[in-house]
């Protein structure tokens, strides 16, 4: 794990290459591995803040964080995603915890609502984030608003 390097920059502080090698992580698991045909790129990422880390240049964990009222009414955490070779490392479970640590760092606030797929509701249930009520079906997927207060 000495290799492991992390980082956390706002859009206007990523190179291109940074940005390049995000996308590409993104794309690989959100679009390629779930097989689902989406808009990645949706114009949010110049208001985010983005946490990963990486090893040896590649993308092993990333998220996008969001100040209160870009995205929810709350801040938020999105695009969460551990790349494929990575996973088993608890990568998730650490970034999630950077995660959190920096809406209360950054924003005062330790308010934070996800759109989470289904599958995965018990992991974010161990950061605290409860089940709002509301489901729906996004890009065919089954995901469900949950809460962190």
């Amino acid at each position: 794990m000495e290799d492991f390097i992390w980082n956390i920059k706002t859009f206007d502080q990523l190179s291109t290459e940074e940005l390049h090698r995000i996308l590409k992580a993104r794309i690989d698991v959100f679009v390629v591995e779930q097989n689902c045909p989406y808009p990645e790129v949706d114009g949010y990422d110049p208001q985010a803040i983005h946490l990963w880390v990486e090893n040896k240049g590649e993308v092993a964990a990333y998220c996008r964080i969001f100040p209160p009222g870009i995205k929810y009414p709350e801040s938020s955490i999105g695009r969460v995603l551990t790349s494929y070779k990575y996973r088993k490392m608890n990568l998730g479970k650490t970034l999630m915890r950077y995660a959190t640590n920096t809406v209360e760092a950054r924003f005062r606030k330790s308010s934070v609502r996800i759109s989470a797929q289904d599958y995965l509701l018990d992991f974010y249930r161990e950061f605290g984030f409860v089940h709002t009520g509301k489901s729906y079906l996004e890009d065919d997927i089954p995901h469900s608003e949950m809460l962190r207060a």
